[in-house]
């Protein structure tokens, strides 16, 4: 079995003000995905920093229930760690407090990255970063909240909103001017989406211009991206999203990876549908389990990509709403088939086409905030 390849420049263990990561890996905070089943499942293939989904600091404060229901954690969650969207200081201070002082979260990121509309265009996610004074605040308040339990802020970002309006490298020194343990960069601008290639050379220049840790995200399909990524960068630790969808044994390799093994999981159609039972099992003990099926059909074509498993049966486990059902559908395929090694190395999850970013009225004609932000632009009943 073919394994990654390991130069010497395999990173130590990831320093987050106080916090040690012994793998420098994170899970990208993913809506609909990384919920506490998943980070659960992926935190038993190996070890690393696992984000629960992006909730609103409003929604939080003021609530919400949606949002708390969001704020669960699996028993092997050693490090609580919970990535939080706002656009005022204020709400995203208060925000903080509640989840160090109430639900014992030990580390905190804040999304500057998220470019769908529905965020962007009220000047929240991606957009943000380009009020630079805005940013500065509220990155200020979070760890000004966070300092009195020791808790860690950590923020992401993208390079920009587009080519012509790239704020990736005062996002950083903004950044370690406020105080945060580090920032993580997804080497694509908001106007990319999820298309072409990461740009890994703005991971290096702003690793290059930052005296804080510096972690990459955006096109870490295997391990050996992962290491890669360091070796290129002198980035300080990887953030993976897209990549370990229907994967989450992506982590035991990168955990292999980075302690210097050359272990690659290729894991047969039967070891896949274990993963699987597994997955479906976690969901119902957390939603219950009608709900729980519901929740995992989504995964069902990423753990099955590449695979012959016929449209009959993809069909089907589309649809699958038991756990009896679930079972005697993977029953009927064949245990022993091999992984399909033409799915290594390629894009997972969406990817789409370059787009217009969505933004406020006159956004772009001044750095500085010119009035306030509408308060709709936080959603309390948005999950990201």
């Amino acid at each position: 079995m073919a394994g990654v390849t390991i130069s010497a420049t395999i990173a130590p263990p990831l320093r987050l003000g106080n916090l040690e990561v012994p793998v420098p890996v994170v899970l990208a905070p993913m809506a609909g995905v990384t919920n506490a089943a998943f980070r659960q499942l992926c935190a038993e293939q190996g070890a690393g920093l696992y984000v629960c989904e992006m909730i609103t600091s409003r929604g939080l404060v003021e609530g919400d229930r949606t949002s708390l229901q969001m704020l669960a954690f699996a028993a092997n969650e050693s490090i609580r760690s919970v990535q939080l969207y706002g656009i005022d200081p204020m709400y995203v201070g208060r925000a903080v407090d509640l989840l160090c002082a109430d639900h014992g979260v030990a580390h905190v990121d804040l999304n500057f990255g998220c470019p769908v509309p529905k965020v962007t265009r009220k000047g929240g996610g991606a957009a943000l970063p380009w009020k630079s004074e805005l940013l500065g605040q509220i990155l200020e308040a979070a760890v000004r909240a966070a300092e009195p339990y020791g808790v860690p802020v950590t923020m992401k970002t993208r390079k920009g909103i587009d080519d012509d309006h790239l704020t990736f490298l005062e996002a950083g020194r903004i950044a370690e001017d406020a105080g945060c343990a580090a920032i993580g960069l997804h080497g694509r601008t908001a106007a990319q989406h999820y298309s072409g290639r990461a740009d890994w050379s703005a991971i290096g220049e702003l690793k290059a211009s930052v005296g804080i840790p510096v972690l990459g995200n955006g096109d870490i399909w295997e391990a050996d991206d992962a290491l890669r990524m360091v070796a290129e960068t002198g980035c300080d630790g990887v953030i993976v999203g897209r990549g370990c969808l229907g994967r989450p044994w992506l982590f035991a390799d990168l955990a292999v990876a980075f302690a210097g093994g050359d272990v690659q999981h290729r894991p047969t159609l039967g070891e896949v549908t274990a993963v699987m039972r597994r997955h479906a099992q976690l969901l119902g003990g957390w939603l219950g389990e009608e709900r729980g099926c519901v929740e995992f059909r989504k995964h069902v074509a990423w753990y099955l990509k590449g695979f012959r498993a016929g449209s009959a049966v993809r069909e089907r486990l589309g649809s699958v709403s038991s756990h009896a059902a679930l079972e005697s559908l993977l029953d009927e395929l064949d245990p022993d088939e091999p992984y399909p090694v033409g799915q290594l190395g390629v894009p997972r999850g969406r990817q789409g086409s370059p787009r217009k970013v969505v933004l406020p009225e006159g956004w772009l004609q001044s750095r500085l905030l010119v009035g306030e932000m509408d308060p709709s632009a936080e959603d309390p009943t948005s999950g990201g």
